[in-house]
């Protein structure tokens, strides 16, 4: 109990955005440019409407969500909706680092990604492909 307090002092809601702000600062300026637009939310735990969604039942099992129409998708034409967002799930992302033992900035970096892919209509193959392009 009293590490699991430590733990959530030390990877606090502002330590997660920090980390996942400094993920999309260290993608390549291409990216970073067309995902400024992108909001970066830390929640606790996703929404029973955001679990839904992605036909998710245990809200443990999600860590990340991007939720916005994907630039291959955009229309010049769309108007009226709202900014994408990225949100991380600090809850799960806490239980993923104590059953795995992965480096916080890892972690995180991975999920921003991973999300962030979806924004530019990526394949799981293009979304490894911009995370390795990522410097460590």
């Amino acid at each position: 109990m009293i590490r699991r307090f430590a733990e959530s002092l030390r990877y606090s809601p502002d330590a997660f955005e920090q980390a996942a702000q400094a993920a999309v600062n260290q993608l390549p300026a291409e990216f970073r440019e067309k995902l400024s637009n992108v909001a970066l939310r830390i929640e606790e735990f996703a929404t029973p409407d955001q679990l839904a969604a992605v036909n998710i039942q245990d809200r443990w099992h999600l860590t990340g969500l991007y939720e916005g129409v994907p630039l291959t998708e955009q229309s010049s034409w769309a108007t009226g909706t709202l900014p994408p967002v990225i949100s991380l799930f600090r809850q799960p992302l806490l239980l993923e680092l104590r059953q795995t033992g992965v480096v916080f900035e890892e972690l995180v970096r991975h999920v921003v990604i991973h999300e962030a892919g979806h924004h530019f209509g990526f394949s799981d193959e293009d979304m490894h492909a911009l995370e390795d392009s990522v410097p460590d």
